[in-house]
């Protein structure tokens, strides 16, 4: 396989996996493109690549921008915007564990608290709506607690995470 059929192949299955991971195909798509890319992109460099459209490709970068994993740099002599990725894929792994922590869990255990908080009236299924609720709280709690444990640990934080749940 030569590089510009393994590019294809890693950006497209990287594509797909976005949808796995709540992001959609076009955003996945740009981050494997600057991630593999050995200098910044422009936006045009970008459409011209993936075969995408202008607005696609704003909006694309606009949310990736927002998950903290695609910065904007500047390029001396240039008027046009750049943008570039974390290239350490640890570093990326535990961007994306926080965000996904922020946007996702976050609001679960929000309204699993709430839902658990209801008075009990003491019928039947108010005791078992309330306990499975505050079971399904506790345990989003505690995997949410363990993240963000995960995601402090900066330096190789999930080599060293699965290391010590190995042992």
């Amino acid at each position: 396989m030569n590089y510009d059929d393994a590019k294809i192949k890693f950006i497209s299955t990287w594509g797909s996996l976005g949808s796995l991971w709540g992001i959609n195909k076009a955003m996945a798509q740009i981050q494997a493109l600057l991630f593999i890319s050995t200098k910044p992109l422009s936006m045009e460099d970008i459409m011209e690549d993936l075969k995408i459209s202008r607005g696609n490709t704003s909006m694309n970068l606009r949310q990736l921008m927002d998950w903290g994993i695609v910065t904007k740099e500047l390029v001396p002599g240039e008027r046009k915007e750049f943008f570039t990725t974390e290239k350490d894929v640890q570093e990326l792994a535990r961007v994306i564990a926080k965000e996904r922590s922020r946007r996702e869990i976050k609001p679960v255990i929000k309204v699993l608290k709430e839902v658990s908080s209801i008075k009990d009236d003491g019928s039947a299924k108010t005791k078992e709506l309330i306990k499975q609720t505050k079971a399904l709280h506790n345990l989003t709690q505690d995997a949410d607690n363990m993240i963000n444990k995960l995601v402090e640990q900066k330096q190789n934080w999930l080599t060293k995470s699965v290391l010590k749940l190995m042992k």
